[in-house]
C-alpha cells in the first residue's frame, strides 16, 4: 500500500484515500506536530488534518481556533513547518490524513513528520450513572485561599454531575455538564443576615457529548476563579467579599449517592468516563485504585470499572462540498425502513434519496430551515411533500426513522412514538437498488439520484436499511458502497458560537464551517458587531451636521467594552454640550449628621453606568459641573486649618477638599477666590457658622477630578444645625483626543503598553506628512511572528499588513491622488476573523475577506509602537493625531520628546526655521527638513532669495506668451456668475506686478501686458525719469504715476503693484505705499490677457499713442524679478523647466544680477546656507560609536602607524649599510651594476671576509 523508509512516507498512487496511522504503544501528551517533504524529490504535502485517539477505530479531529481542523504543510521539501497546538490532548493512536499535495513536476503525496509530547499516565473509571465516589477531607474539611482542581472526560450524554461539595457557610462547589455545555457554580458564603449572595455560575464549552475527551481545569485565587474546557476558559469575579472555600467533609465524584437519595436533587449522575481527577494535587482515581481510607464507595455499588469501554458508534463526517454516501440496497422490496442520526448546523441539506425500481418515483428526505422535509416525486402526478421536527439544526444528535409502504409513510423524530407523522395517499412503493446520504455523486450517477438540495454538512452514525445496521468498517475497506470527502469513525462537528464570537452580546447564527452575527438593537454594527453605530459625544453629532438640541445616544469608548447611553445634546453655535442629568437635581435636606457618621450623598447618573459617564469626561476637552451648599450653623470645610466636616469625591473615588469656583486642592470656596466671603477670617460662607442661611457655591471644572460621585455632609448633629446641597448635571464638550497632537522630525517611535485586542481590533488616526513612506504603527510578539501594523508605502499606497494566524496578509488601498500632500487624512483599519479592511477619507474600503474557518491571533508581548517599527525601521515623519485603539484613546502628547525629534502639535521645520523662504517662495515640510518652493516666484535659489535677472542691449526686446487665445464667452458668463470659478486660470479683478530695474536710458517701456482685447496694462519711464503706471480696462485707460524722482540714475530700483478689484497700491524701493482708485463706472476686469513684453513693445496690432511714444529707442539696462501673478517670464527663460518654453527673445538678452534690488532681510547666513560647505561642518547620527570606542580605536589606528614607519626605517636602513660597505667602487651608475641574480652569491662570499659587518647586521 505504501513505501516507507529513511526519506519518509509515501502512498501508492492508487490509494484513494491514504492516510499514516502511528501506534505510539501508550498514551502521551501531545503538544506540536512538524512536517517536511521526501528528501530531495517533489513530493510534499500542502494541507491535512491530523486524527487522535486512544483506540485505533475511534478517532478525534484536531480543530484548531475558528473551528478549522485543517492544518497547512509545506511548500517545498526541505523547509519544516510546525504546529503548536493550542490545546494539548493526550492520545495512544494518531491518523495522519493528506488533504493536499504537490503535482507540479510529477509531485505527488509525501511527508516527513515529528511528533512533540511527553508519556501521559492514565487513571480512568467508568461511569453509569448509579457509581460514584467521594474523597474525604483531611480533619474533615477544607478550608483554602486558592484551589486548582483538573479533571478529564468523555460521554454520550448530555447532562451528568461531575463534582459536588457543600459547606454549612453556604459554600458550594458543583460542576455538571447541562445541555452539553459545562457549568460551575461557585459560592465562597452566603449570609441571609447581611444579605450577601454569593453564588456565581460560569458556562463553558458546547457538543460536550461527542465521546471525545475533554479537559477541564479550574483554577482559583481568592474571589477570581477561571473554568477552562480544552482551549475555552471564562473567568469571572465571586459574588460575595469572602476570599476562601469552606468545604466539609467531603466532594463527590461523578454524581451523589447516598442512602436517602439516589441523586441530587435536579441533577441526574455521570454517565461516562473519567480520568485523572486532581483536587488540589490529589489523585483521587489513584487513591481509589490503591483503596485508600479516605476513599468513600455508596453502599452496594457494583465492580469498579478502572478503564473507559466506548460504544462504538463509528459516526462519518460530511466535510466536503461534494461529499455523499451511496450505499447498496434490495431491490423490488414493497416496504422500505431507513433509520439513522445526524447533526449539523446547517437549515439545508440532502439527508437520504432513494429512486424506486421500475420507474415508480423517488423518494427524498432533505433538511430546511431547521426540519426534516419528505418529497414523494411519482411519474405524472403532484409532488407530495410534508414537514416533520422543529430546530434540528442545532448540533445535537437527532434520530430520523421513515418507514414506506403502498399508499403509506410514516416519519418518526427522536425517537418519539406517541406523536409520528403518517401520510396516506395513492402511491406505490418498490425499493430501488440505491440508497444515497448527504448528497449526489457528480459522476457515475447511476442510481440518477437528483435534487435540488445543497450537500448535507455534518455528521451522520447508526445507519439502518431494511432494519439491517451498516458496517462501516466494510465501506472503509472500500468493500461496501462508495462515498466521496467522508470522514469515517468520527464526528467533526464544531461549536463556532462557543464562545461568541460576535462582540456586545450580538447573537451568534452558525453554519457547518461560518458564523454570522446578528446585531440588531445593540448598538453596533460590523461582521462581529464591533463598531459602534453612535457617535462619541454631541461635539461628534455637530461636526456630523446634527445642529438641533435633544435626546441623543452616544457611545463615548465606540468599539470599547462600555455600552451607548441617552444623553441631552444642547447644540449652540459653537460648541455642542453633553449634559448627563443623575438623581441629585432637586435640592437634598441634611440634618443630624457628625464627621464619624456622615451623610453619604451617592449620584446615580440617568441611563449610563460610572464607568461610561466617567469615560465622557476622560474623553472630552472640558466638563464642568456646579456644586452649592446652602448651610443653618453648619460648617464645610472648616476653613483655613479645620479638617473638613463635609467634602465631594469625584472620578477616582477620592476625597476633594474644595468646592464651586475655586481651584483643586485649596480648601477653599469661590467666594475666597472672588473676595466675597461673608467673614474674611474664613474661606467659605458657610464656615462661619452663623445662624442664618448662607451658601458656597460655583462650577467645578477641573476635568480629571469630574464627575461628582459622592457628596459626604457631616456637620449637622447640632441644634438647629441643617444643611442642603445641589449638584447639577455633568455638562462636557470638545474632544479630547481628536486633537491629541504630536510630530515626528527624527526618526524615532513612541511607546505605549502592549495593545491586548482580543479577536477584533479597530484602529483610526489623521496623519499629514510630505514623507513617501513610514510606519504609522506596529505591534508584535517576541519573535515577530504576530504582529499589525499600518504604514505608508509608497505616496499613494497605505498598507495594513498582519501576520495573526495565517502568514503575512497585507491590505492595500491605492489612492487616486497623493496622501503625502502634507493635509490631514483619516484613517480607519479593522480586523476580525471575518475580514480586514482599510480606508483613508472618503474612499471606498479596500477589503480582504478570510475563509470561513479562519481564526486571529493577535496575542502580542512588545509594546505598541507608534511612529516606526523595530528598531527604528521605516520611521514616519510628519504629524499624528487623534489614534484610537478598539475605542480606547492613546495620549501622544504625554510621550513629547524634543530631544528625541517627537514635538507637541503639528510643528515642523516650516514653524521653526532660521532663515525663512524668501520673496513669497512657499516653505514645503518635510518635518526633519525643509526646501522652498520657488515655482510661483521670480527667484531661484534654496530660500527663494537668488534674483534672476537680465541685462538687455538696445533694441533687444522679450516676449511671454500668457495665453494662445481669447477666453471664450462661456467661460466669462460662468466667472460672472460665480466668481470662485476658477476656470478661466486666473483672477480677472486682481493683479500683482513686481520688479527691479536699473538703467540711464529714458524714456523706456519697463513692462507691457497686452490682452486679445483692448485692455493692457504699461508700466514705462519717461523723459523726465519718473515712472508712469497705465491701466486700461474696457473703454477707459486710467494714468497714475507710480513715482515723480528720476529713477534712470543707474542705481536698482524696486516696483511692486497691486491691484484688488478698484484699489490699486503702489510701492516703490520700500517706501510708504500710496493707493490710487478705479472710477466705480468703469469695468473692473482685465480681459484675455494675452502677451508680457519687456525692453520693447513689439506687439502686433494697435498701441496706445503714450505706450509707442516711450517705446523707442527701447530698454538698455537691467530688469529682475519680473512676476506678474504667476507668471515669471526670465525665470522661465532661463530656468526652464519645459521643453518649448512661451518665451521669444529677439536681440541680446544676458542673465545678469545687476539690476537686482538689495534684499531687506540681509544676505544669507553661511550658517543656514544648505549649498556652503566650508571647514566647518557639523555632522551628527545616532549610530557613531561611544567616546571609549573611537578612542581605542583612534589608538589602534595611530600604533600601526608608527609601528609602520618603524618598519620602513629599519628595512631602508639595514640595506643603507649593506650597499655602503660591499658594493664595488667602480659602480658610478645603475647601468653598470650585474643583473641581480649574480650579486647574491657575490654579496654571499664579501660578507665572509667582513666579519666586523657581520657583527653590525647581528646587532642590528
Amino acid at each position: 500500500m505504501c513505501s516507507a523508509g529513511s526519506s519518509g512516507w509515501s502512498p501508492a498512487p492508487g490509494d484513494k484515500q491514504p492516510w499514516l496511522q502511528i501506534n505510539l504503544n501508550r498514551k502521551y501528551r501531545i503538544v506540536a506536530i512538524s512536517t517536511q517533504g521526501i528528501f530531495n524529490s517533489y513530493d510534499w504535502v500542502t494541507k491535512y488534518t491530523l486524527l487522535y485517539g486512544d483506540r485505533p477505530d475511534s478517532w478525534t479531529p484536531y480543530v484548531q481556533r475558528g473551528g478549522n481542523s485543517t492544518l497547512s504543510g509545506n511548500w517545498n521539501y526541505y523547509q519544516v513547518k510546525r504546529h503548536n497546538f493550542h490545546y494539548a490532548f493526550t492520545a495512544k493512536h494518531l491518523r495522519f490524513l493528506p488533504l493536499g499535495w504537490n503535482t507540479q513536476w510529477g509531485g505527488k503525496i509525501g511527508v516527513r513528520l515529528e511528533i512533540y509530547g511527553c508519556p501521559y499516565d492514565s487513571y480512568v473509571m467508568s461511569y453509569g450513572g448509579n457509581d460514584m465516589l467521594a474523597y474525604k477531607f483531611p480533619r474533615a474539611r477544607h478550608h483554602t485561599p486558592k484551589d486548582h482542581i483538573a479533571l478529564n472526560f468523555k460521554t454520550l450524554e448530555r447532562d451528568g454531575l461531575l463534582l459536588h461539595s457543600e459547606g454549612l457557610q453556604g459554600d458550594v462547589l458543583t460542576l455538571e455538564l447541562k445541555n452539553s455545555r459545562l457549568y460551575l457554580h461557585i459560592s465562597l458564603g452566603s449570609s441571609t443576615v447581611h444579605k450577601v449572595e454569593g453564588l456565581t455560575t460560569l458556562t463553558v464549552g458546547n457538543l460536550l457529548d461527542d465521546q471525545h475527551w475533554h479537559y477541564v481545569t479550574i483554577k482559583r485565587y481568592g474571589r477570581q476563579v477561571n473554568l477552562t474546557v480544552d482551549s475555552h476558559t471564562e473567568s469571572a469575579i465571586c459574588n460575595g467579599d469572602f476570599t476562601h472555600l469552606d468545604l466539609d467533609t467531603q466532594v463527590y465524584v461523578g454524581g451523589v449517592i447516598e442512602p436517602y437519595m439516589s441523586h441530587l436533587p435536579g441533577k441526574v449522575n455521570f454517565r461516562g468516563c473519567l480520568e485523572n481527577v486532581f483536587f488540589n494535587g490529589v489523585n483521587i482515581i489513584g487513591m481509589a485504585q490503591q483503596k485508600e481510607p479516605q476513599i468513600r464507595f455508596p453502599q452496594g455499588q457494583k465492580t469498579i470499572r478502572y478503564s473507559c469501554h466506548d460504544i462504538m458508534l463509528k459516526p462519518l463526517t460530511f466535510a466536503g462540498p461534494n461529499n455523499f454516501l451511496q450505499l447498496p440496497g434490495v431491490i423490488r422490496k414493497p416496504r422500505m425502513s431507513v433509520k439513522f442520526k445526524f447533526r449539523s448546523w446547517d437549515y439545508t441539506g440532502l439527508l437520504m434519496f432513494t429512486r424506486f425500481a421500475d420507474d415508480l418515483g423517488a423518494l427524498e428526505l432533505g433538511l430546511s430551515e431547521g426540519q426534516v422535509n419528505v418529497s414523494l416525486i411519482q411519474p405524472n402526478k403532484k409532488k407530495i411533500q410534508f414537514g416533520a421536527g422543529y430546530r434540528l439544526n442545532d448540533g445535537f444528535w437527532h434520530t430520523v426513522e421513515i418507514v414506506a409502504r403502498d399508499n403509506f409513510i410514516t416519519v418518526t423524530i427522536d425517537d418519539d412514538e406517541g406523536s409520528p407523522l403518517k401520510i396516506t395517499n395513492v402511491f406505490v412503493v418498490r425499493t430501488g437498488d440505491h440508497y444515497y446520504f448527504g448528497g449526489c455523486p457528480k459522476t457515475n450517477n447511476t442510481g440518477r439520484c437528483e435534487t435540488k438540495l445543497n450537500n448535507f454538512h455534518g455528521c451522520m452514525q447508526q445507519i439502518f436499511i431494511d432494519n439491517e445496521p451498516v458496517d462501516i468498517d466494510l465501506i472503509l475497506q472500500w468493500r461496501w458502497g462508495r462515498y466521496s470527502e467522508l470522514l469515517l469513525g468520527t464526528c467533526g462537528i464544531t461549536d463556532r458560537c462557543t464562545p461568541n464570537p460576535c462582540e456586545h452580546e450580538g447573537r451568534c447564527i452558525q453554519s457547518w464551517d461560518d458564523f454570522l452575527c446578528m446585531c440588531e438593537n445593540t448598538g453596533y454594527k460590523g461582521e462581529v458587531c464591533h463598531r459602534s453605530v453612535y457617535k462619541e459625544s454631541c461635539e461628534a453629532y455637530k461636526l456630523n451636521g446634527k445642529f438641533y438640541s435633544g435626546n441623543y445616544t452616544i457611545d463615548p469608548d465606540l468599539s470599547g467594552p462600555l455600552k451607548p447611553f441617552s444623553v441631552y445634546c444642547s447644540m449652540g453655535a459653537y460648541k455642542g454640550w453633553t449634559v448627563v442629568n443623575h438623581n441629585r437635581l432637586d435640592r437634598t435636606k441634611v440634618t443630624g449628621t457628625m464627621v464619624d457618621q456622615p451623610y453619604l450623598g451617592d449620584l446615580e447618573y440617568f441611563n449610563a453606568s460610572w464607568a461610561e459617564v466617567t469615560a465622557l469626561a476622560n474623553t472630552s476637552r472640558y466638563c464642568e459641573q456646579w456644586i452649592e451648599f446652602s448651610c443653618y450653623k453648619s460648617r464645610l470645610l472648616n476653613t483655613p486649618h479645620g479638617q473638613p466636616f463635609s467634602y465631594w469625591m469625584g472620578r477616582h473615588n477620592e476625597s476633594h477638599l474644595y468646592w464651586g469656583g475655586s481651584f483643586p486642592e485649596s480648601q477653599k470656596c469661590g467666594c475666597a477666590i472672588n473676595g466675597t466671603c461673608k467673614d474674611t477670617r474664613f474661606s467659605c460662607n458657610c464656615d462661619a457658622d452663623y445662624r442664618q442661611w448662607h451658601s458656597d457655591r460655583g462650577w467645578l471644572n477641573f476635568r480629571d477630578h469630574l464627575p461628582v460621585r459622592r457628596v459626604v455632609v457631616g456637620d449637622t448633629n447640632r441644634t438647629e444645625s441643617e444643611a442642603q446641597f445641589y449638584v447639577g448635571p455633568l455638562r462636557c464638550h470638545g474632544d479630547r483626543n481628536t486633537w491629541n497632537t504630536v510630530s515626528f522630525t527624527k526618526p524615532t517611535y513612541l511607546k505605549f503598553p502592549t495593545f491586548r485586542p482580543g479577536t477584533s481590533a479597530d484602529i483610526s488616526f489623521y496623519f499629514k506628512t510630505t514623507s513617501d513612506h513610514g510606519v504609522f504603527l506596529e505591534n508584535s510578539d517576541d519573535r515577530h511572528r504576530n504582529f499589525i501594523r499600518v504604514e505608508l508605502n509608497s505616496t499613494t499606497d497605505l498598507l495594513f499588513v498582519f501576520s495573526v494566524g495565517d502568514g503575512i496578509i497585507n491590505v492595500t488601498l491605492r489612492s487616486p491622488w497623493a496622501l503625502n500632500d502634507d493635509e490631514w487624512h483619516y484613517v480607519e483599519a479593522e480586523i476580525n476573523v471575518k475580514e480586514a479592511r482599510l480606508k483613508v477619507d472618503y474612499l471606498p474600503w479596500a477589503i480582504r475577506r478570510f475563509p470561513g474557518q479562519t481564526y486571529v491571533t493577535m496575542k502580542f508581548t512588545q509594546p505598541l509602537l507608534v511612529g516606526a517599527a523595530k528598531q527604528k525601521q521605516r520611521a514616519y515623519l510628519g504629524c499624528l493625531r487623534g489614534l484610537r485603539m478598539n475605542g480606547v484613546p492613546i495620549d501622544l502628547e504625554g510621550k513629547v520628546n524634543d530631544k528625541e525629534g517627537i514635538r507637541l502639535n503639528c510643528t515642523g521645520r516650516c514653524l521653526n526655521t532660521t532663515m525663512p523662504c524668501r520673496n513669497g517662495g512657499r516653505c514645503m515640510e518635510g518635518y526633519a527638513s525643509y526646501y522652498c518652493d520657488c515655482n510661483n516666484t521670480a527667484f531661484d535659489g534654496f530660500y527663494c532669495h537668488k534674483d534672476i535677472g537680465a541685462y538687455f542691449e538696445a533694441g533687444a526686446w522679450l516676449r511671454y506668451n500668457i495665453r494662445s487665445e481669447a477666453i471664450s464667452d462661456e467661460a466669462q458668463w460662468a466667472h460672472w456668475l460665480d466668481p470662485h470659478n476658477f476656470s478661466l486660470g486666473y483672477n480677472q479683478t486682481s493683479d500683482e506686478i513686481e520688479f527691479s530695474f536699473s538703467t540711464t536710458q529714458k524714456p523706456a517701456v519697463l513692462l507691457y501686458i497686452s490682452s486679445f482685447v483692448r485692455d493692457y496694462i504699461a508700466v514705462f519711464l519717461k523723459t523726465d525719469g519718473s515712472v508712469m503706471l497705465r491701466y486700461r480696462l474696457g473703454l477707459l485707460t486710467h494714468k497714475f504715476q507710480v513715482s515723480s524722482r528720476n529713477l534712470a540714475d543707474g542705481y536698482p530700483h524696486f516696483v511692486n503693484i497691486t491691484r484688488h478689484n478698484r484699489t490699486i497700491r503702489i510701492q516703490v524701493d520700500y517706501t510708504e505705499p500710496i493707493k490710487e482708485h478705479i472710477t466705480a463706472i468703469e469695468d473692473i476686469r482685465f480681459d484675455s490677457p494675452k502677451s508680457m513684453f519687456m525692453g520693447r513693445v513689439m506687439e502686433v496690432g494697435d498701441i496706445d499713442y503714450d505706450i509707442q511714444k516711450h517705446n523707442s529707442p527701447g530698454f538698455v539696462g537691467c530688469i529682475s524679478g519680473v512676476r506678474y501673478n504667476i507668471y515669471a517670464p526670465l525665470k522661465t527663460y532661463f530656468r526652464p523647466n519645459m521643453t518649448h518654453p512661451p518665451v521669444t527673445v529677439q536681440g541680446f538678452v544676458a542673465e545678469s544680477n545687476c539690476g537686482a534690488f538689495p534684499p531687506v532681510l540681509g544676505m544669507v547666513p553661511l550658517s543656514d546656507d544648505p549649498w556652503y560647505t566650508g571647514p566647518i561642518f557639523y555632522y551628527i547620527h545616532d549610530d557613531l560609536s561611544s567616546p571609549p570606542v573611537i578612542t581605542l580605536l583612534v589608538f589602534l589606528a595611530l600604533l600601526l602607524l608608527f609601528g609602520g614607519l618603524y618598519a620602513i626605517y629599519t628595512y631602508l636602513y639595514r640595506y643603507k649599510g649593506s650597499y655602503s660597505t660591499n658594493e664595488p667602487k667602480i659602480v658610478e651608475s645603475p647601468s653598470s651594476a650585474k643583473p641581480l641574480t649574480e650579486t647574491l652569491p657575490r654579496r654571499k662570499s664579501k660578507e665572509k671576509s667582513l666579519p666586523k659587518i657581520q657583527e653590525e647586521l647581528a646587532s642590528e
